[in-house]
């Protein structure tokens, strides 16, 4: 059996689905099995994964379930220790898996490996800038406040952890096991992170390297921050039900965290008015924010505020220049803690 099984979930990404796929195949590490989940694609992205000759691959079909249902698919049809996952339109580097598996092998303790991530643009162009979580010390009230693990492309779970999560449901006409949770169509991931820091004890710990290439889609991001408020809303009801005294205690706290988070992604949108509003919205929750990182807080509402008043030439030229600056001094500290 191979030692780690690579899922991807494949909905209409004929753009970028075979660079991922390239991406998994040109692994340092080789002892993998490859489990393509074709989840009601429409246009060609299935066609272009079968010009990969590799024995390796395995392409398993079913009607549109969304990301966490294609992940469970895969997960059910996994024969590997170790599991990890990408999505089609991001990219690893070649030694990621061998990364995350020498992690694993010595930190016995640890389930969920994850690695931080660098930004690429539509094209697939990498960007200056990297997502920089912390790595390690993750407590469940830090996880669902501040998700440092960032992406779904950027883990790989030992096998053991998911049985441990694991939960029955027939959401489809007949009893299955679920591991994400098939009812959640956007924050899926931190659901499943957080049901795994409060109902086990594996540890979730990050490695220093930017393996994961992580693809920001310019397209539609304001439309569906609402929609993705709500349904992170969501995983406060459902852990409620298991775990009501972490909710009294962290809810607020994560509210304005996830409002600070998304007040960021409308800047990206170029959206200054929803911005600032959910900006105003993330310290009306909880203004210790403001106490509790300064420095990201007030960015924010600056980047927000100059969204709106600055013409849109300066303020391009000037994100640029803060992007290059940020980006050197990322670069610097993941060298220097791959050193140390």
């Amino acid at each position: 059996m191979p030692k780690i099984s690579v899922i991807i979930p494949v909905y209409n990404s004929e753009s970028s689905v075979a660079e991922t796929l390239e991406s998994v195949l040109e692994q340092t590490y080789r002892d993998l099995e490859i489990i393509i989940v074709d989840d009601g694609a429409t246009d060609k992205s299935i066609e272009i994964c079968r010009q990969f000759q590799d024995e390796r691959i395995k392409i398993i079909h079913q009607k549109n379930r969304g990301l966490a249902g294609a992940r469970n698919t895969g997960i059910r049809h996994a024969q590997g220790e170790f599991l990890g996952f990408v999505d089609s339109d991001d990219i690893w580097l070649p030694e990621k898996l061998e990364k995350h598996l020498q992690h694993l092998e010595s930190c016995p303790h640890v389930g969920v490996s994850f690695s931080r991530s660098r930004f690429i643009d539509d094209q697939g162009k990498p960007l200056a800038i990297y997502q920089m979580p912390k790595l390690t010390n993750i407590t469940p009230e830090y996880l669902f406040c501040r998700n440092p693990i960032s992406n779904g492309s950027s883990v790989v779970i030992r096998r053991d952890v998911l049985m441990d999560i694991k939960f029955q449901g027939n959401f489809y006409g007949e009893v299955e096991d679920f591991y994400f949770d098939d009812r959640f169509r956007q924050s899926e991931d931190i659901e499943c992170w957080l049901r795994i820091a409060l109902q086990t004890t594996w540890v979730i710990e990050g490695i220093p390297e930017a393996l994961t290439l992580y693809r920001l889609n310019s397209g539609g991001l304001s439309a569906n921050l609402l929609k993705q408020y709500e349904s992170w809303e969501q995983i406060l009801v459902k852990t409620k039900l298991y775990n009501p005294e972490f909710i009294k205690q962290w809810g607020n706290k994560a509210r304005a965290y996830q409002l600070r988070y998304l007040g960021r992604r409308a800047i990206r949108a170029r959206s200054p008015k929803i911005a600032v509003s959910l900006l105003h919205q993330a310290l009306a929750t909880h203004w210790q924010i403001i106490l509790e990182e300064p420095r990201r807080t007030f960015i924010s509402m600056i980047a927000a505020y100059l969204l709106w008043f600055l013409p849109k030439s300066t303020y391009q030229w000037l994100e640029k220049l803060i992007m290059q600056i940020t980006g050197t001094n990322q670069q610097k500290r993941i060298q220097k803690e791959q050193i140390s």
